[in-house]
């Protein structure tokens, strides 16, 4: 009984496409161009903002990251990890994507193009900092989207359910020192303490407050009321996100306004990473004869990217002007586009699988 309310209040909560997710890309475009003219016209405020600092944590990040991090967290079903077991293939495949590849993959592409293909359009300190930036996206798979991604491929929300929380949990132990090695390898300085607190800030509290709170409201109404709490608190999700965006451009909106080609060099290697990425898990799961409604989410979840961890832990170690800030927000422009070309590609090529 308890297997099948979760499935149902699974489906429930990716009924589709919100406002906010269909137009996500939009929205964060007109955060940049809110955050680069107020930059601009207004950098009194900003400069104050960014004072607002305790143990080199700025305030104002943390509130607006834990905004948009808890409502995901309280989505994560512990209970869920007791059904590891269940289609062992697409887990595998989950795990070796997100953990083995996609960050290395991320990494590689980073020092190919902004150490290669363009030498000379960046200072050897920006091309670090950008390399940064994609490491922290590439180290961090999705936690929240995923859910809409599987439901609009017809995934099995349950399972989905149980990747999600799995990574969730892998993420707490993994994402510092996969971080941490690949800065090394790229010969990008970074400090270890900065990085384990930014991991214990921005998803070891709000993962801790996001269980005990759906443990208090499964105890009051069940699946139900876990999912009406959560679209209540949605819209302050949402609003983080976008007010994370502008506060960022507000801080970069003069550098952008005399190179506004950066975002779109920034772009190139997201684009060919999460296309390659997606491909790789696709075509894998397809080998191994993964049923569709597994195979689906199996690819899109390590496609797609945690951007609201990356921009919080790229702010805590490099600053809110970094291009490692700047390419973290750059992949939270893309993401949507992307995934959404991504969903239509896997329902047309759903005879493929079993």
């Amino acid at each position: 009984m308890r297997q099948g309310s979760t499935q149902a209040a699974s489906e429930a909560s990716a009924s589709g496409l919100g406002i906010f997710e269909r137009w996500l890309s939009l929205w964060v475009a007109g955060a940049m161009i809110a955050g680069t003219v107020l930059g601009r016209v207004w950098p009194e405020l900003f400069s104050w903002l960014a004072r607002l600092e305790f143990a080199s944590v700025n305030l104002a990040v943390a509130v607006l990251i834990w905004a948009m991090v808890y409502p995901m967290m309280v989505g994560v079903d512990l209970a869920s990890l007791g059904r590891v077991g269940r289609q062992p293939r697409g887990l595998i495949i989950t795990l070796a994507i997100n953990w083995l590849i996609k960050p290395f993959t991320m990494a590689a592409l980073g020092v190919l193009f902004f150490r290669g293909l363009y030498v000379g359009l960046f200072s050897p300190q920006e091309a670090d900092s950008y390399i940064a930036g994609m490491v922290l996206l590439g180290a961090a798979p999705c936690t929240a989207m995923v859910f809409v991604w599987s439901h609009l491929t017809r995934g099995d929300p349950t399972y989905t359910l149980v990747q999600v929380t799995l990574n969730d949990a892998v993420l707490i132990v993994a994402y510092a020192p996969i971080v941490a090695f690949l800065l090394g390898l790229t010969n990008i300085t970074v400090p270890w303490e900065t990085l384990v607190l930014s991991v214990f800030l921005y998803v070891a509290i709000p993962l801790a407050a996001g269980v005990a709170t759906r443990a208090r409201l499964m105890n009051r109404g069940g699946e139900a009321a876990v999912e009406a709490f959560r679209d209540r608190i949605k819209p302050w999700s949402a609003a983080g996100l976008v007010a994370m965006v502008l506060l960022l451009f507000g801080f970069q909106g003069d550098v952008l306004m005399e190179r506004p080609l950066v975002i779109a060099l920034i772009a190139v290697p997201l684009l060919i990473q999460s296309y390659g990425i997606f491909f790789i898990a696709y075509l894998w799961a397809r080998v191994w004869r993964v049923p569709f409604r597994v195979a689906a989410p199996c690819a899109l979840i390590g496609t797609s990217n945690f951007f609201e961890l990356s921009v919080a832990v790229a702010i805590s170690l490099f600053g809110m002007q970094s291009g490692a800030a700047l390419a973290t927000v750059v992949g939270v422009l893309v993401e949507v586009p992307v995934m959404l070309s991504l969903v239509a590609l896997a329902n047309r090529t759903r005879g493929w699988f079993p």
